[in-house]
């Protein structure tokens, strides 16, 4: 058994953990990957055994991490990524804007991107890099060797994700009742102010 292991079973999980512990790099994104911007559920050894999982990416100031309406189709696998160093400025273009609105500026330790991820729907919002920025990087792919080669630790990941998930939904269901009672608020103020004719 232990041949077996040696040939075929046990090679890759060790590979991926001495790559992950020769880079200091890998080290700091399995902490940040614990920390409360991203997935506090995991524990500091499943950390690590995903970011074996992930691959480093630099990218210059300026440049599309993740582009608006991007799909499977246009060449983007539905990674989700992890700031590691510098910020990433998140903007999305509305229907009725003709520029980008700012929605949010990622630091490290944010992650971008776990919704296509999950679903391989367009995605919502461009992430650019505001500086010169290190991330890593969990492609579709790369989920899918982690559910088969280390089940219990996906299933921790996927739990943290379907959280934060959550907690972005419901944040943006208060948003939605507060402007639904400030549009009701402007309409009571115009009908007081603009009589009904009749």
């Amino acid at each position: 058994m232990a041949l077996f292991n040696t040939l075929f079973g046990a090679r890759p999980a060790n590979d991926r953990r001495a790559r992950v512990l020769a880079s200091g790099t890998a080290q700091r994104a399995a902490e940040l990957l614990r920390s409360s911007t991203a997935l506090l559920n995991l524990s500091e050894q499943e950390a690590l055994t995903v970011v074996g999982y992930m691959q480093l990416r630099r990218c210059a100031e300026g440049e599309a991490i993740i582009r608006q309406g991007d799909s499977g189709g246009s060449g983007d696998d539905g990674f989700m990524a992890l700031v590691v160093e510098g910020e990433v400025t998140v903007e999305t273009l509305n229907v009725s804007r003709v520029d980008a609105q700012t929605v949010n500026v990622l630091g490290p330790g944010h992650l971008m991107g776990e919704m296509s991820l999950m679903d391989g729907a367009a995605r919502s919002a461009t992430c650019t890099a505001s500086t010169a920025v290190r991330c890593a990087v969990l492609t579709r792919e790369s989920l899918e060797a982690l559910v088969t080669e280390e089940p219990a630790t996906a299933a921790k990941l996927l739990s943290g994700v379907a959280l934060r998930l959550s907690r972005r939904l419901r944040e943006a269901d208060g948003k939605l009742q507060l402007y639904s009672q400030l549009v009701f608020s402007m309409q009571q103020e115009i009908d007081r102010l603009v009589p009904d004719p009749e």
